[in-house]
């Protein structure tokens, strides 16, 4: 599977996946070795930020994006393009992939699961859209556990979705 990793540095991943222009991108596969096959420099006109064009985008390529932030919208048009987007707070990219594989790996031998918009550390973390919603996912909880922590807050007759991760396991 091809996966490409927000790396402004070519290093490090990289957060706000609609305007990362730099990708690492990797073929991998449940217990094979992970290989870096290409590298995305893209020009500032085809960050997902700025391309709204109906033709092709070098990332419909891979079938999962990973960063370190992606909002609702970079995701919806992601999937669209039938990309899937994980959320990573890990900074090394082959490390990010390949808990993004196990994870990928796992849920599919433990269907059903309900989102698969996973991190890449394997923590499944259920976004809803309330209203007007907008979505914030804030960190993770580190037990591997899926938690469902969303909490709506009415401002002003627009609801906001606010996933809080952060979890001490008593679960």
């Amino acid at each position: 599977m091809r996966i490409a990793v927000a790396s402004q540095n070519f290093r490090t991943v990289t957060g706000h996946a609609g305007k990362s222009r730099r990708f690492l991108v990797y073929e991998a596969a449940p217990g094979q070795e992970i290989t870096e096959v290409e590298r995305f420099d893209l020009p500032k006109d085809m960050s997902m930020h700025e391309f709204h064009g109906e033709g092709p985008h070098p990332l419909d390529s891979v079938k999962v994006v990973i960063a370190g932030s992606a909002g609702a919208g970079f995701s919806r048009r992601m999937a669209s393009r039938g990309v899937l987007v994980a959320v990573t707070e890990e900074t090394d990219p082959v490390t990010a992939v390949g808990a993004l594989i196990t994870s990928m790996s796992e849920a599919q031998a433990n269907p059903p699961m309900p989102d698969l918009r996973a991190d890449a550390h394997g923590h499944h973390h259920h976004h809803h859209d309330h209203d007007h919603g907008h979505e914030h996912g804030h960190g993770g909880c580190g037990c591997g556990h899926d938690h469902d922590q969303d909490e709506a807050h009415d401002h002003h007759g627009h609801g906001h979705a606010h996933g809080h991760g952060g979890c001490s396991c008593h679960e």
